[in-house]
């Protein structure tokens, strides 16, 4: 592989990647326009929100188990051309129970976009290579977060807020394109892999009996998921509590969107040093002890609006260097049901995402403490599960190392 042929592939996989994250922060800034335009309550329009997460967290499983059969690219052609349509659904309701119904249709087809991308970095790089190469997909990404709330911020403004699904629907058009003129296909078909649901069902049961995944897995989606309460919360606590306007409020996530891009190229050093087990552990335990100093200076008051992003910014570091981890270390023990297993990584995280963002919205009461409390939350029981994993995982390899080939890599 060339150097420009391996900067186009990390570009096209990076840029799919970014569906779903431009999907959930461009429309942020227009959630006071929505909740007015619609005649309803920012804790209603939360839940649509809510609705996206839920359904990339079952579209997943259902596309890791296409991704294996049909190869990469047919099931990537068609759940992208679910949510151009329902992105343009999602800009024409009139109603917030329509547009709860359109983003979660719009998520069915949007998230075939974060399996596939995994299942290829599985497919076209080495296993000693997709930790560093998940860094760069995440820098790609990471890029979102400063462009969508901004630019959706100034497109509610200028066009209203419909306009800003007609722009994720073209921005989608344009990354099919990519996808069919520059694409590698990845792993081909394999057509002895059922789709019955007893086999299908099988495949994940393979997959969630492999300990390293399944640690991984867990500690990654909870670990990520702290994000989401963030995203649940942070429109209101800066809109409504400390009234910044939309494009105040897209410059402020663009902001901290930096906290974990520059993390993320920090990972792809640390990778040269330390296994990533070691780093997903000392990030995990920095994250638990910022989330405290943060749950604690918002309910003594110690923070104002400027306050507040400093300890989001640096909570926010540790996201960049636990995700591309976790992400390598859930995949790397499979070949055959990489698509499954990443559909379960994703399913797992964003399942949690939805968890995290509705219990926000649940426990919405005017203040960030909702907000601040359960990112905490997130990081602490990642950790949890991480020490508890990894004991787990070293016992299971000093009983049978011939079965657990990936232990001597993370030992």
């Amino acid at each position: 592989m060339t150097r420009r042929q391996h900067f186009v592939i990390i570009l096209i996989l990076g840029t799919l990647s970014t569906i779903s994250p431009f999907s959930i922060d461009m429309y942020l800034p227009g959630f006071p326009a929505i909740a007015k335009d619609l005649h309803t309550s920012i804790a209603q329009v939360q839940l649509s929100l809510t609705a996206y997460l839920i359904g990339i967290s079952v579209g997943q499983l259902l596309y890791g188990p296409l991704l294996d059969r049909f190869g990469r690219k047919l099931p990537l052609y068609a759940g992208l051309v679910v949510y151009m349509l329902a992105s343009i659904g999602c800009a024409l309701s009139t109603s917030i129970e329509t547009l709860i119904a359109m983003r979660l249709l719009q998520a069915l087809g949007g998230c075939v976009g974060l399996v596939a991308a995994q299942a290829l970095v599985r497919d076209l790089f080495p296993v000693d290579q997709i930790a560093q190469v998940f860094s760069l997909l995440i820098l790609v990404v990471a890029v979102s977060p400063m462009i969508a709330p901004t630019v959706g911020g100034y497109a509610t403004e200028a066009l209203g807020w419909h306009s800003i699904f007609i722009i994720l629907s073209a921005i989608t058009a344009l990354i099919l394109v990519g996808i069919y003129f520059a694409l590698p296909d990845g792993k081909q078909p394999d057509t002895t892999l059922s789709l019955r649901p007893k086999a299908v069902l099988g495949s994940f049961f393979t997959v969630l009996k492999q300990p390293q995944f399944l640690t991984y897995a867990l500690v990654g989606g909870l670990a990520t998921s702290a994000p989401f309460a963030y995203l649940a919360g942070s429109s209101d606590v800066f809109m409504n509590i400390y009234h910044a306007s939309a494009q105040e409020y897209g410059w402020i996530f663009a902001f901290l969107s930096i906290a974990v891009i520059a993390p993320t190229q920090l990972n792809r050093f640390l990778l040269r040093r330390f296994s990533s087990e070691q780093i997903i552990l000392t990030t995990l335990t920095y994250q638990s002890i910022v989330g405290l100093f943060m749950i604690v200076g918002t309910w003594a008051g110690w923070y104002g609006q400027y306050g507040l992003i400093a300890v989001l910014f640096l909570f926010l570091c540790g996201q960049g260097i636990t995700g591309p981890n976790a992400t390598a270390l859930s995949l790397a023990p499979f070949v055959r049901h990489a698509g499954s297993a990443a559909a379960l990584m994703g399913s797992f995280r964003m399942g949690f995402g939805a968890i995290v963002s509705g219990a926000v919205s649940a426990l919405h009461n005017n203040t960030a403490l909702p907000m601040v409390g359960v990112m905490m939350i997130c990081a602490v029981s990642g950790l949890v599960i991480l020490l508890i994993g990894q004991r787990t995982i070293r016992y299971l390899a000093s009983k049978n190392p011939v079965d657990e080939p990936m232990a001597e890599v993370l030992l």
